[in-house]
């Protein structure tokens, strides 16, 4: 994803605070790389984190990176649909919304 695809709140952020962006993302390489789950399993744990949280911003960027890492869209709605029973129809219909909008961009 080039950074002009990057969403713009995001880029703002970045340019603003740069060191913070910088830690942040070393953070995310370092429990990346601390177990063996692979970068689409990674994603798609990520979005049922960001399913429980209610974190449509953060949701949608997994949907990005999900299927940069090869998930398909078959595979992020299950990831939806398993929330169910843990967090809730509404919020995994919500997740699932999310899910589609991402897919569309």
């Amino acid at each position: 994803m080039s950074d002009n695809e990057l969403p713009l709140t995001y880029r703002q952020f970045s340019s603003r605070f740069p060191a913070v962006v910088d830690a942040h993302s070393a953070l995310g390489a370092a429990t990346a790389n601390a177990g063996p789950l692979d970068e689409k399993t990674r994603s798609l744990v990520s979005l049922g984190i960001c399913l429980g949280a209610g974190l449509e911003s953060a949701a949608k960027s997994h949907v990005r990176r999900a299927v940069e890492a090869g998930a398909t869209g078959e595979e992020l709605e299950h990831a939806a649909i398993l929330g169910i029973g843990t967090v809730g129809f509404s919020r995994s219909v919500m997740t699932w919304m999310w899910i589609r909008d991402a897919l569309e961009d």
